[in-house]
């Protein structure tokens, strides 16, 4: 172990890094015979850092062991130098499985022997800024300068990616000049993984190549033509949530970014759950945020292939009828099935009598032979269910699992990417070994972090208890992030895109706090909700009459205008008025004047008129003045005239810790951890009478207050807001 060690560090490992590499003994194997086989061709002195960081590189991604001595003498030899080589002989010796390897065109493919100049990097770089100069100077740093370095790299394959990076900021420096405040202001895409390219599935990590696997990808080219194709694959037994949003935007994202298409695909294998209104909603759900899909489809659609496959399946050995209690076949110590080894042809009428209805459900199930990434034996391909299907009814008793189904679709759709949570990473190597079991195109499965916020649930289960114990309405309740309730509460769809944007891909799990995504529905809203005057509490006054013009949008007035009218009696916030003055206090007082928002004019308090008893302030009498002959006041407060009776629904946090499912924040479940205050319903609030025409989820700012939307419970005699966010605070005003 010690020798081990020393030979590892000798290459320029830390010893920490040396000693973690222990741990892992296929690669310590691997490591060792590569940097023993470098030393015999460069002597022990031979084998610097530069190589012996290339020799670990290559020993930790090398699947293929037996080239691993073809790969070391190249290291060795210095014929690979470079992350970027090492990287093109790794995919060569993978899409050139066979002996023996045609060396000139393995030093091709490797750029060996390839040198760049930096008049080259000077020349190439400059070609590129100056076919992009017309957009690079209309966008300027905000300009997407990854295109500007893949256009380079594809000119020069060999060159040095620092170089290349440095040449290109510096001749963008000096076309552009140096950034404005303008161009710091953060512009926000969907990002995405570098996924490989259609074709060239066999170059992704894990991907099994077999005899068959080029003469399926040519085919697979042919009828796609080299297109991307994604898919979007919900189960229609529940309504999609905020994480859905995400998994939505990079499937159709990453399609319309490279000219592909996305499929909008139903994952209906499982007709206890499934309802029509879950396969409406859905559908909804992903137009309403903007995407159309290419085509909508079902697994069911492909019920009489997949069960074709599956007797294909057993007829090749690798999958068998089970008798298994699906209590036996619980956690990943489930005992071995005493029937894997029995007779093909006995799975095969077994099988074809589950078809026809001959076992009692849980009596029999279709497994496949394989081990799954996280242990688990055998997967079940087949169970059987007594339940009408949607779309089939009665065809079907038995119904394919998500882990025979998911990929095999993939496949009939020819889809190239398969984008999956990183839940789903256990099922890779099913997902490659059942495609590969039945010989059929198997496309690249890429997994990426799930999108996960803090004070809420998002399980179907457990959003059915909290509307099954009355905790919320339904599966829209405001108080919810669910795509519905978002959509009540008014929440724009390209807020949600852009929220999903800001959250970006990556393959960690994110969890992000609600504010992030409230702020993105407040950049939406201002620009796009028009002002109205909204009152929770009156005042009366007495004042002059006549109509005021109020512009929609302040901060642009040629967006438009409503007016309301300006009568004797007004009404203001009960907090937009202190009988006695304070400090910093820059509203009305009976010392103080204050103007009134829009209305051209100052008041000054003559009168409070109190009730009795209470003495609660209800009304106040005030002398009104021109603008433009008074003195300007500290302050302008707003106000309504003859305003609409409305209800306002405020909303907060659902929940009142970070993690309600966490058993260490919350002991006893989170149907302990509701927020009492989650719900404040104002029923007599007071809204200018702009908004009397509004149809159900317009949006409109009230000033001072909020951003509302304008709930589906509305009538011709109520009108019900909900409001979507808070306005942001500014301390500057008061």
């Amino acid at each position: 172990m010690a020798d081990t060690l020393a030979l590892f560090t000798s290459i320029g490992l830390s010893e920490q890094k040396a000693k973690e590499t222990l741990k892992n003994e296929a690669l310590s194997a691997s490591l060792k015979d590569a940097i023993v086989q470098a030393q015999r061709v460069c002597g022990a002195s031979g084998v610097d850092k530069a190589r012996g960081t290339l020799l670990y590189s290559m020993a930790s991604r090398l699947k293929d062991t037996k080239r691993l001595t073809f790969l070391s003498d190249s290291i060795a030899q210095g014929k690979i130098s470079t992350e970027l080589q090492l990287a093109a002989a790794l995919d060569f010796i993978k899409s050139h499985p066979q002996d023996p390897i045609n060396q000139k065109q393995y030093e091709e493919a490797c750029g060996v022997g390839v040198v760049v100049t930096p008049e080259q990097i000077e020349e190439a770089v400059e070609a590129v800024v100056k076919k992009h100069k017309e957009q690079l100077v209309k966008e300027r740093y905000h300009f997407n300068m990854g295109l500007l370095m893949g256009e380079a790299r594809s000119a020069l394959k060999w060159a040095d990616g620092k170089v290349i990076k440095n040449e290109v900021d510096l001749q963008v420096l000096q076309l552009l000049g140096k950034k404005t405040e303008a161009d710091l202001e953060k512009k926000y895409i969907v990002l995405s993984f570098f996924l490989c390219n259609t074709g060239e599935n066999y170059k992704t990590e894990g991907y099994v190549v077999t005899p068959k696997t080029m003469e399926l990808l040519k085919k697979h080219l042919e009828i796609t033509g080299g297109q991307i194709r994604t898919r979007f694959p919900p189960e229609p037994n529940g309504i999609l949530h905020i994480g859905h949003a995400k998994a939505i935007n990079f499937n159709f994202g990453y399609a319309k970014a490279n000219n592909g298409i996305c499929f909008l695909r139903y994952d209906d294998t499982n007709p206890e759950k499934e309802e029509e209104k879950y396969f409406t909603a859905i559908k909804d759900m992903v137009e309403w945020l903007g995407y159309k899909p290419y085509a909508v489809t079902h697994a069911s659609d492909n019920f009489q292939q997949l069960y074709d496959l599956a007797v294909d399946l057993i007829r090749r050995g690798h999958a068998y009828v089970c008798h298994q209690k699906g209590e036996e076949l619980k956690g990943h110590n489930a005992p071995p099935s005493p029937w894997r080894d029995r007779p093909i042809e006995e799975s095969l009428v077994l099988f074809e009598r589950m078809k026809k209805g001959l076992f009692s459900e849980g009596e029999a199930t279709l497994r496949m032979k394989m081990v799954m990434e996280d242990g688990k034996m055998d997967p079940v391909a087949y169970r059987i269910k007594y339940t009408a299907h949607h779309r089939s009814g009665d065809e079907w008793c038995i119904y394919p699992t998500y882990d025979y189904t998911h990929c095999l679709c993939d496949s009939i759709e020819n889809i190239t990417h398969s984008l999956c949570t990183k839940e789903f990473q256990a099922r890779r190597s099913s997902y490659f070994w059942l495609c590969n079991a039945l010989d059929v195109y198997c496309p690249v499965q890429w997994e990426y972090g799930r999108l996960n916020l803090t004070y809420t649930v998002v399980s179907k289960r457990k959003i059915i208890k909290l509307v099954e114990t009355g905790v919320v309405r339904d599966w829209d309740d405001p108080r919810l992030f669910t795509l519905t309730a978002l959509r009540r509460r008014g929440f724009p769809p390209e807020a949600i895109n852009n929220f999903c944007a800001r959250v970006g891909v990556t393959v960690s799990q994110t969890t992000t706090e609600p504010h992030l995504l409230e702020s993105c529905v407040r950049d939406v809203l201002n620009d796009s909700a028009p002002r109205a005057m909204a009152k929770h509490f009156t005042h009366y006054k007495l004042l002059p009459e006549s109509d005021v013009r109020v512009p929609d949008f302040p901060a642009n007035e040629s967006k438009g205008s409503h007016v309301v009218p300006f009568t004797r009696t007004i009404f203001i916030e009960q907090s937009d008025f202190r009988e006695t003055m304070e400090k910093g206090y820059k509203r009305l007082t009976p010392e103080q004047p204050v103007g009134l928002r829009h209305a051209g004019y100052v008041i000054s308090v003559q009168k409070v008129i109190k009730v009795r008893l209470q003495g609660k302030v209800v009304e106040l009498e005030v002398t009104c003045s021109s603008s433009e002959t008074t003195e300007k006041p500290k302050a302008f407060i707003h106000w309504v005239s003859q305003p609409l009776v409305c209800e306002v629904r405020l909303y907060e946090r659902l929940f009142l810790h970070k993690n309600p499912e966490d058993t260490s924040e919350v002991p006893n479940g989170f149907l302990s951890d509701i927020n009492p205050h989650s719900l404040q319903t104002i029923s007599g609030a007071l809204v200018d009478i702009s908004v009397k025409g509004a149809k159900a989820l317009d949006k409109f700012q009230f000033e001072r207050v909020g951003y509302f939307s304008l709930d589906p419970d509305s009538t011709a005699d109520k009108l019900v807001f909900n409001r979507t966010v808070t306005l942001k605070e500014d301390p500057g005003k008061i």
